[in-house]
């Protein structure tokens, strides 16, 4: 099972990036928060404070990652791809 499909590159979710230092991931509908956080913290290297999970209504499910402060979520977002 591939528990991270894609990262998110809407408006609102690279807005998220830089005020809330956070990154929005389109995940798998049977992945679990604890296997989100591990293969998260895997592909970046940082440190994961915490995840909010939201099934849209495209039927997708979003995992809205927050990255601890010592880290910067535009130097990650580069790295995934995302900017």
């Amino acid at each position: 099972m591939e528990v991270i499909k894609y990262a998110l590159m809407s408006e609102k979710a690279l807005g998220m990036v830089d005020r809330e230092n956070k990154i929005t991931f389109i995940v798998d509908m049977n992945a679990k928060k604890e296997e989100i956080r591990k293969e998260v913290e895997k592909l970046t290297g940082a440190r994961v404070v915490k995840i909010n999970v939201i099934i849209d209504r495209k039927s997708r499910k979003k995992a809205v990652v927050k990255f601890d402060k010592s880290v910067n979520a535009q130097d990650i977002a580069a790295k995934v791809g995302l900017i």
